[in-house]
């Protein structure tokens, strides 16, 4: 664990309250920084949100704007989740800020404490635009105490953290919705229609205009590029940097929002192809695992996706990369323990996917336990003591393409196995 997050668990709550008044309060006593940060652009969702700000900030980006970032959970540092100005924030004013957010002496959450922390230094540094992801939710996340947002956005609404947001997709959707505000335009990706339903009705109840991807604009692969559609225009772009079909939605998403930022196409275009964002659909070829597959000649990905639409799109990533280069595969499978397994298992099960599962630091499933869901839906599933014991005998079993998959938290171990693959 690196030191700003034992820092933070030592010293603050480590459960998950969704509440807005431990959070006021503490925003309170330190000013209400949220008040004094550049033009918001606030995203929600269940899946691509952190895709859909990779692709904001490298649009805003490469036209030459200034651009703070707020995303969670990080990978190998606790800094990857602030970025100011395009950089990350450095450990020297990382602590800082979290020094004057624990001075009042508040109580407050892990979640809360940094959050309150990004909204301190954000406001302290120049910047032209700041791009916040929402934690958790929406109506009750730490970051809803941003009032008058420049554009609200939601990616795709679907089952997840069913603990805290229930079993319910229209539920869902209406705390999704959440961030949606009087006068503040909502962009919001291609949903279910019992989803879709919930977010209008939150809007109507705001007075939040919408742009709906699917009605008011849309995006596709075309001739190897990404096209991209509204009202008023047709755009010829690049196809995403990100691999995977899924990437295509969140590009453009993505895209409808510099629209709405009046950016210019040649950046558009640029951002698209220099967007980086690391543990979604990631090629490795450095580090211990990255060079063990490329010594026998085999393609290694990672990928964070841990519920069912992403398992989803996982299996669509994957399809279309063996339509178009066959190759014996292998999934490297470790899961937290209450995710839905049976969903992640079930999207990929024609995928012929040998399967390999593993345990890492933190609340993991059990392997045994992951491998026998795994085997429920039709794929051969062993469990292994670990990613480097699973990517050798899936290596020796012949596969040339392997993915390391399941979790945010098994991709930070991978990637903080060595220091060239840090997110930086």
């Amino acid at each position: 664990m690196d030191p700003i997050s034992e820092r933070l668990r030592a010293r603050h709550p480590q459960r998950i309250d969704l509440s807005l008044e431990r959070m006021r309060a503490l925003c309170a006593a330190l000013g209400d920084p949220q008040h004094r940060l550049p033009p918001v652009i606030h995203v929600a969702g269940t899946n691509g949100k952190g895709s859909t700000v990779a692709f904001i900030r490298a649009i805003a980006e490469a036209a030459g704007l200034r651009v703070h970032a707020y995303t969670s959970p990080h990978l190998v540092r606790f800094n990857e989740r602030i970025r100011l100005a395009g950089r990350l924030i450095d450990d020297a004013r990382l602590n800082a800020v979290l020094d004057r957010v624990e001075a009042p002496g508040l109580e407050a959450t892990v979640f809360e404490s940094t959050t309150a922390a990004a909204f301190v230094a954000m406001s302290e540094a120049p910047a032209d635009l700041a791009v916040i992801e929402v934690g958790l939710g929406g109506v009750l996340d730490a970051t809803n105490v941003i009032e008058r947002p420049l554009l609200s956005v939601i990616t795709p609404v679907d089952l997840d953290h069913a603990e805290f947001l229930g079993h319910s997709l229209p539920g869902i959707a209406r705390e999704k919705a959440g961030i949606l505000k009087a006068g503040a335009r909502g962009l919001i990706a291609r949903q279910d229609e019992a989803a879709m339903v919930e977010i209008e009705a939150a809007a109507a109840a705001v007075h939040a205009p919408l742009t709906v991807m699917g009605v008011d604009f849309d995006a596709w692969s075309e001739r190897g590029g990404l096209a991209f559609q509204d009202q008023t225009r047709f755009l010829d772009l690049p196809t995403p940097a990100l691999a995977g079909p899924h990437q295509i939605a969140n590009a453009g998403l993505a895209v409808a929002v510099a629209l709405e930022l009046d950016l210019p196409e040649a950046a558009i275009a640029r951002g698209l192809g220099e967007v980086r964002w690391p543990a979604r659909m990631q090629r490795l070829t450095a580090g211990p695992f990255g060079e063990a597959a490329r010594a026998a000649d085999a393609e290694l990905w990672l990928d964070g996706g841990h519920n069912p639409h992403a398992g989803r799109a996982l299996a669509a990533a994957l399809a279309e990369r063996q339509a178009r280069a066959p190759r014996p595969t292998a999934l490297i499978v470790g899961m937290l323990a209450n995710k839905g397994a049976g969903g992640f298992f079930e999207a990929l099960g024609g995928s012929g996917a040998a399967v390999f599962t593993v345990p890492f630091d933190g609340a993991a499933a059990e392997p045994e336990a992951l491998a026998a869901v795994a085997r429920g839906h039709g794929l051969g599933a062993q469990a292994a003591a670990n990613v480097g014991e699973a990517l050798a005998k899936a290596l020796r079993l012949g596969a040339g393409r392997v993915v390391i998959c399941g979790s945010l938290y098994l991709a930070g171990e991978v990637l903080g196995a060595a220091r060239e693959t840090w997110p930086d």
